[in-house]
């Protein structure tokens, strides 16, 4: 049975038997199947991709297996045709007046021809766009012999050796220090395709290079009536939550696409906000309509707010079937009346619903609504500052000379604590909004205020029924309160100026910077990801450097600049995620390398992977704003149990283990990736380094402990970076920002992640939460001059006054001494509490370094709260400590909360791991903040709370017994 899926945009009056609908694509009978017809199976309707499809019908088992990113390559160099027949729509229409009709695509992935009813409609070549087709003329025509919709997909692998190897196809470059896509699996052709660029590899992902309908498509038949009424639409943009209840509307108009921009009065890209101007509420509608509308009017308003503007009168509204007709309108309102949408921990993320009416103007017969649709949005301003410093801020505030580079929110600067976003899953079809959720709300309740969405993935939607999102994001993020730096999709790579290619950016950029236009989470567009460094190297390197610094500035200064400019007026452009800055706002002039020898300009990233440089605060950037930072670590022992299939698997150098470490990455087809062992020795050599060699007589325990091992280090040289960038908005460089690399996971396997594949935490999400604390305290270490700095770290607004305990202890966990320190804070500023100069006059009296550690906590009051936070500093490495049995003790009880008692010494990192099947978080039972990866010490229990979360997990109800503790003792010890 075909069951026929119908949303009613509008239903006419009872006058008329004309219609107007959404027929939802998904509800058809579909078929998959390749190019020579030896696979042909039944397939699921839009959203979905061929390897989902043949995952469902048995051909190939789940892609993230094992090594079936290996073995499903066919899948790739496949040419995939969905077939659906469209027989239930067409007898949808059989007893009713022809009908003006449109084909919708939210997103087809990537290369494919479209045939409709055996009449060619498009090729299409871009993932990111979305396509609407005018097909009323195929639909009212005498039915043909071929009543199918008929999506046929080439590789876009071949696709992009086929555009490379013609003789106009640009070269470009590798080598001398140009970095270009050639480093990854399917190389050399991703910059000539818009679609998803780790599709192709990434050093922390899969290349399964999907191909489908990945996003719902519609077919939308409108009315030609002219009939009285009013209506409610439901169109996919806005909200297609089903029928209208209301039965005697028009049906006429269909909203292709919305814009709404709220901005201050005189604000533009190159002039800022003025904080005390009115408010400017811009909403533009793409319309398709089947009837011209000789008078219309436009009402807005903000119900929360009693506030309703004026009608907007728009004298015609032509049949626009095979383009949209814009209309839009400004609506000012003053400063004082909303209340400002604000991250979460700056104040309250406010959000109004904003009323849109279209009605046909005039009396009698003619009136009646065209169309009503209610949408959620917030009042904020949000600067990106690029100019220079002041002579006064160089002179009194010790500004080291330089530009500007940070965010302001609402006119005040603020620190930007947070990660970086890849794509949650290899096949975008099939992402979840409780997946995305999770990750989202975990990255609040770690402490952080902004995510970048990475330039190498996909735009992220704004919720999965507007633009046929999947899953919601963006509307969260404004939930929550959370900042969305937003990027353009090009990175790590140089681009081709090309007409056919401009052609086809330009809708894309347009459409998406629009769609997220209402966002007040959206803090900014990047042009990309990196490629200023790229292109600033092959400037420098190359004969005809030249040539290629031109390109970009072609594409990224001034092609995507004036885009996004012209769709926005709310939020900054610039070029890249990694910058030197501009030159000039206005005209738009990036500075490359054109600097002052000693100034500071634009923001800037590390990795470095000699992990005897993991804590040498001498090599870290000095920047104004530190956008990406990382190692590489393990996903848990749970995480390889749901991908591993044998038991010889379960080791840290395993074949099938190593294929899952793309760092750095092969450069080709190779498989398994040559190049794994340096990244495995950069973890090995890490945790050999700093901690305790794992080396049980239990296999799976010492496995265990690798992976755990890894993520402790992981943990520690990114906490320390983290303290380190903040640290520095109380120095020259006024440092606002630190994003770490990276947040969420795509599979299970070794990766920069703080959280895996499943949504369960890594150690160093948890070490975050405290780093990320509003109020830290943190303990820095220069070996080279034997010099240490207790330091309280605020990225309050308000001067933060408490009190810093340090203490130092022996490995059974006896205090040897206490010193407490009072401290004040000045605003987004540091406070040193305590310094020495020399090891020995730092160590208590008579101890030995590998004897002792410290313990550096602290207690503030914050908004009429209560803040801790503790860090913990060892004076020599964890590997040379003398560790003691701490013989640790648990009390299971049913309502998943546990105490930890250490009964024999310290337990360093001490770790609670939850059952393979369930996602959660462990939180103190005394401060309500995630808590876990601590040090347990004698006398000290600590009691923690797991908070499950049943939309991730498996099992409902995990058993007490089954969570696993575990400390460094155990990385030697059973």
């Amino acid at each position: 049975m075909f069951r026929t899926h119908v949303h009613y945009l509008v239903l006419l009056a009872a006058s008329s038997v004309a219609i107007a609908a959404l027929f939802d694509l998904s509800q058809l009978q579909w078929t998959l199947k390749n190019q020579n017809g030896s696979i042909q199976i039944p397939a699921s309707g839009p959203p979905s991709q061929a390897h989902l499809d043949l995952l469902a019908a048995g051909i190939i088992t789940e892609p993230l297996l094992g090594i079936n990113d290996f073995t499903e390559r066919w899948v790739v160099e496949e040419n995939w045709t969905y077939t659906a027949d469209l027989t239930p729509f067409t007898n949808l229409l059989k007893s009713k007046n022809p009908q003006s009709t449109l084909l919708l695509f939210y997103g087809i992935d990537t290369i494919a021809n479209i045939t409709f009813r055996g009449h060619p409609i498009a090729w299409v070549n871009n993932q990111f766009q979305q396509y609407t087709f005018d097909v009323s003329n195929i639909v009212s025509s005498p039915k043909t012999k071929d009543n199918n919709l008929t999506v046929a997909f080439e590789s876009a692998w071949f696709y992009g050796l086929n555009v490379t190897a013609r003789p106009d196809a640009e070269f470009f470059p590798g080598g001398s220090g140009v970095r270009t896509s050639d480093n990854f699996e399917y190389p050399g052709v991703r910059q000539w395709i818009r679609k998803v660029a780790s599709d192709f590899g990434w050093d922390w992902g899969p290349a399964f290079v999907p191909s489908g309908i990945y996003k719902p498509a519609y077919l939308v038949t409108l009315s030609g009536s002219q009939n009285n009424g009013s209506s409610h639409t439901s169109t996919p943009p806005i909200s297609p939550d089903g029928p209208s209840s209301d039965d005697s509307v028009t049906g006429s108009v269909f909203v292709n696409e919305l814009s709404v921009d709220i901005y201050k009065a005189g604000q533009s890209f190159a002039v800022p906000p003025s904080q005390t101007a009115d408010w400017v509420v811009n909403v533009t509608l793409a319309l398709r309509s089947a009837t011209p509308l000789s008078s219309s009017t436009l009402t807005l308003s903000f119900p929360e707010l009693n506030l309703t503007s004026k009608p907007f009168h728009f004298p015609n509204i032509p049949v626009a079937m095979k383009d949209s007709f814009w209309i839009g309108t400004t609506w000012t309102i003053p400063d004082t009346i909303p209340q400002r949408w604000y991250p979460h921990n700056l104040g309250t993320p406010k959000l109004y619903n904003l009323t849109v009416d279209l009605r046909r103007s005039g009396g009698g017969h003619a009136a009646g609504n065209l169309l009503s649709f209610t949408t959620t949005t917030g009042f904020r301003t949000i600067e990106l500052i690029q100019s220079p410093y002041t002579q006064e801020d160089v002179e009194q505030r010790g500004i080291t000379p330089g530009d500007n580079w940070h965010f302001e929110i609402n006119g005040k600067a603020f620190y930007s604590l947070g990660t970086n976003i890849i794509p949650f899953d290899p096949f975008y079809a099939r992402t979840t909004t409780d997946q995305v959720r999770w990750v989202l709300e975990s990255a609040v309740r770690s402490g952080q205020n902004m995510l970048r969405i990475w330039g190498g993935g996909t735009y992220q939607p704004s919720d999965s029924s507007v633009a046929g999102g999947v899953y919601d994001f963006y509307s969260i993020c404004d939930e929550l309160g959370i900042l969305a730096w937003s990027e353009l999709i090009f990175s790590d790579s140089l681009y081709p100026i090309n007409d056919f290619l401009l052609e086809s950016i330009e809708p894309e950029v347009r459409q998406n910077v629009r769609r997220v236009n209402r966002h007040p989470s959206n803090v900014q567009w990047a042009g990309g990801n990196e490629i200023e460094g790229i292109i600033t190297a092959a400037n420098q390197s190359l004969a005809n450097g030249t040539h290629y610094l031109n390109e970009y500035v072609t594409l990224f200064q001034d092609f995507l600049q004036g885009i996004v400019a012209s769709e926005t007026r709310s939020v900054p452009y610039t070029d890249c995620s990694t910058t030197k800055g501009v030159l000039s706002l206005d005209p738009y002039v990036l500075r490359f390398d054109n600097g002052t020898a000693g100034e500071i300009y634009g923001n800037g990233e590390r990795y470095n992977y000699d992990a005897s440089q993991a804590f040498n605060y001498s090599t870290f950037p000095v920047t104004r704003f530190m956008n990406e930072f990382g190692f590489h670590s393990m996903p848990s022992f749970y995480s390889w149990e749901e991908v591993l299939t044998s038991p010889e698997d379960f080791s840290f150098n395993s074949t099938v283990v190593m294929s899952r470490d793309h760092h750095p990455p092969a450069g080709s087809l190779t498989f398994p990736n040559q190049n794994a062992p340096q990244g495995q020795f950069q973890m090995t050599a890490a945790v050999e380094m700093w901690l305790p060699t794992p080396s049980t007589t239990d296999t799976n325990q010492t496995f265990a402990q690798w992976c755990w091992s890894t993520q402790i280090f992981h943990t520690m040289t990114m906490v320390s970076q983290v303290a380190w960038y903040r640290h520095g908005a109380g120095q020259g460089e006024n440092n606002l920002g630190a994003l770490v690399w990276q947040l969420n996971d795509i599979w299970q396997g070794v990766s920069w992640s703080s959280i895996e594949y499943s949504g369960r935490w890594k150690v160093l999400h948890y070490g975050l939460t405290g780093v990320f604390s509003p109020v830290a305290i943190y303990p820095f270490w220069t070996p080279e001059n034997e010099t240490f700095q207790a330091l309280v770290i605020s990225d309050r607004w308000e001067e933060v006054q408490g009190s810093a305990q340090l203490t130092w202890y022996d490995w059974l966990g006896t205090p040897l001494n206490t010193t407490t320190h009072d401290f004040t804070v000045p605003t987004l500023n540091n406070s040193l509490v305590f310094g020495a100069t020399g090891l020995d006059s730092l160590l208590p009296q008579g101890k030995n370094a590998s004897d002792v550690w410290l313990l550096l906590n602290l207690t503030a009051e914050v908004n009429n709260r209560t803040i801790t936070n503790e860090q913990y500093f060892t004076p020599v490495s964890l590997a040379e400590a003398t560790l003691v049995d701490p013989r640790i003790e648990v009390a299971r009880r049913e309502d998943l909360s546990f105490t930890l008692s250490a009964k024999g010494g310290v337990a360093p990192w001490t770790w609670i791991d939850h059952p393979a099947g369930t996602i959660g978080i462990f939180v103190d039972n005394t401060t309500g903040l995630p808590s876990n990866g601590f040090y347990l010490i004698p006398g000290m229990d600590r009691t923690l709370n797991f908070v499950l979360n049943p939309a991730l997990s498996r099992i409902a109800t995990p058993n007490p017994d089954q969570f696993v503790v575990r400390s460094l003792w155990n990385n030697t010890h059973l």
